[in-house]
């Protein structure tokens, strides 16, 4: 599977945060900021999460019904998959 450039730009700039969080760490800054960074971390998770599956998701639909298969066991897979990652 080849992922598309906007999900490997949504993980740089992930990364890019969680050096920031880091830099405050070391800094010393205040709590209430640090957790509103890694809250934001942890959206921007969520939905590289979403975008991953989603993106596979509608790949496997189209490889089945190619097959001549009901999609169903694979969009059951990506909902399961949605549900383990919260």
């Amino acid at each position: 599977m080849e992922y598309d450039k906007g999900i490997k730009n949504r993980l740089k700039r992930i990364e890019g945060q969680v050096r920031g969080v880091l830099g405050m760490l070391e800094e010393g800054q205040d709590c209430r900021e640090i957790v509103t960074q890694l809250t934001a971390i942890r959206t921007a998770v969520d939905r590289t999460v979403g975008a991953v599956i989603g993106s596979n998701l509608e790949q496997c639909i189209q490889e089945e019904l190619e097959q001549g298969n009901s999609p169903d066991k694979v969009i059951k897979e990506a909902v399961e998959m949605l549900v383990k990652s919260r």
